[in-house]
């Protein structure tokens, strides 16, 4: 069993910057494939942006270029650097990790909320 703990979220203006930080209970961070996921109300839970074992990243299209995904293997810890955020970024912003050997393996943490408003 691997728990995640999400934290740094919050309130911020238009424009602003947040990092949210993904703590994992287990030492998997350097070697599970890692994302953000965040869900709005009325709407789906989308992918923000992932890392995976490799390093290799992805980012949706609607926060290229904003959002950048890093992990501290030593730390055991996931960010996300959220930057020029907008007020479409509201959203519970929920931490995920896999384990690429075990394809039952799929964990969640608990979410953080992230509002963007003036």
């Amino acid at each position: 069993q691997v728990q995640l703990v999400e934290s740094g979220g919050g309130l911020v203006q238009p424009g602003g910057s947040l990092r949210l930080s993904c703590v994992a209970s287990r030492n998997i961070v350097s070697s599970y494939n890692m994302g953000w996921y965040r869900q709005a109300p009325g709407r789906q839970r989308e992918l923000v942006a992932r890392i995976i074992s490799g390093g290799s990243t992805y980012y949706a299209d609607l926060v290229k270029g904003r959002f950048t995904i890093s992990r501290d293997n030593a730390k055991n810890t996931v960010y996300l650097q959220m930057n020029s955020l907008k007020p479409e970024d509201t959203a519970v912003y929920y931490c995920n990790a896999k384990n690429p050997w075990n394809l039952r393996a799929d964990y969640w943490g608990q979410g953080t909320q992230v509002t963007v408003s003036s």
